[in-house]
């Protein structure tokens, strides 16, 4: 449902959105699946996409066996604090079965995100509880209006002793050992697709872990932190993303070939100390041929893995169907019967 409002010379409109919580299964990397509590049954969860001013609704159905809720992760939740998903502080946590909704202005522009926040070391940082949530501001800056191509990356790592069991992890001598992009380990990442003259867009989220990003064969300017402009953009290449951080850069693609992107924390592109693997991905350009020997020479792609496509579209809520996990329900389990929505009203 869509809403105009008008705010001074711009317009508003009033978003409506339903998301679930499920419990769902992932196939990370080559032999290694996990159980995640995963916003409308994937990881990331959707990607929600909406213009600065822009008043949001999201009810939120929790058909999972635990509490969670959605934590606005960069909105200044102006006049809605009881909108920041805190629990026991700006609400009561999403019991099984119940529901919650939402409602604020999308006050903040630029790269968010939502996670749960109850039991964080858990929830977000093994189990997927996460997703992209990008504002277009008012006043776009020059160089954002020169993008001919955007992606999406969300970095996050693993623990294989846990990741079969909810309730488990999230300690702090934790070991990670699986490491993934838009919560998959290459080989299962994808390869981002340009083409010579393109000007890229990269929104780096540090879900899940820190992360020190390199594109070969290019600098990458850094022009935004957080969400917002930065006063002196700079050139990098290997880009620092602390862990909750979102920070965007803008490469124009002036070199064609095929080229590897990856975190350059050594052991961030391994699965399990298996290299190549972990958060690893590829860049290749229209036109260049692939040898016999290129490791994703006959790879079936899917083009919206960095969510590039949906990004692309109308306004609104982008379920991403690569990004699903199998669902299973354990034997005799009933979900309870959904009640009435709560709010802060």
């Amino acid at each position: 449902m869509i809403w105009v409002m008008s705010l001074g010379t711009a317009l508003a409109e009033f978003r409506q959105f339903e998301m679930t919580i499920e419990e769902v299964e992932i196939e990370v990397a080559p032999g290694f699946k996990s159980k995640v509590w995963a916003y409308n049954g994937q990881v990331p969860g959707p990607l929600l996409h909406v213009k600065e001013g822009d008043e949001v609704e999201v009810t939120l159905i929790n058909n999972t066996t635990l509490n969670h809720t959605i934590h606005w992760h960069g909105t200044f939740q102006t006049g809605t604090w009881q909108m920041d998903g805190v629990p026991n502080i700006t609400q009561k946590a999403v019991e099984p079965g119940e529901s919650f909704v939402y409602r604020f202005t999308a006050d903040k522009p630029g790269s968010l995100w939502y996670h749960c926040h109850v039991n964080v070391p858990e929830h977000v940082a093994l189990r997927g509880m996460w997703g992209a949530m990008i504002v277009d501001p008012k006043e776009p800056t020059a160089l954002e209006k020169e993008v001919t191509k955007e992606a999406v990356l969300m970095f996050t790592g693993w623990n294989s002793d846990v990741a079969m069991t909810y309730g488990k992890g999230g300690h702090p001598s934790e070991k990670m050992d699986y490491f993934s992009i838009n919560g998959r380990s290459f080989p299962f990442t994808q390869p981002l697709k340009v083409k010579e003259g393109d000007v890229l867009r990269l929104r780096l989220f540090g879900a899940g872990m820190t992360v020190a990003f390199h594109l070969h064969g290019h600098d990458m300017l850094v022009t935004h932190k957080d969400g917002l402009p930065l006063d002196s953009p700079y050139w990098a290449d290997v880009i620092d993303v602390p862990s909750g951080a979102r920070i965007d850069a803008i490469v124009r693609m002036n070199n064609p070939g095929l080229w590897i992107n990856h975190d350059h924390i050594d052991h961030h592109v391994s699965n399990s100390g298996k290299a190549p693997g972990g958060a690893v991905m590829i860049v290749e350009y229209e036109g260049v041929e692939k040898p016999d020997w290129y490791v994703w020479k006959d790879k079936s792609y899917e083009p919206d893995f960095y969510m590039s496509e949906s990004l692309k579209k109308a306004y609104g809520l982008h379920d991403i169907e690569s990004f699903k996990g199998q669902q299973e329900q354990p034997a005799g389990r009933k979900k309870k019967k959904r009640k009435k929505p709560a709010s802060a009203e």
